[in-house]
């Protein structure tokens, strides 16, 4: 399973992060960061929140 980000959509709202933090990183550049671009399996489930939470629907998960 790996992470994508659209960059193009994506305003660094840092909702992802405070979903799965361990993954998602917003730094003080205001630009988020992938800490895991294939994540385990066990994050599956806050994967797919982070997804389907994402206000830009700027996250795809690719398996």
């Amino acid at each position: 399973m790996k992470v994508k980000v659209d960059y193009d959509l994506c305003e660094s709202n840092a909702v992802c992060m405070g979903i799965l933090p361990e993954v998602f990183e917003v730094r003080d550049d205001d630009n988020l960061y992938i800490l895991q671009e294939e994540p385990p399996e066990e994050l599956r489930p806050k994967l797919e929140e982070a997804v389907r939470m994402c206000p830009k629907q700027a996250l795809s998960l690719e398996d």
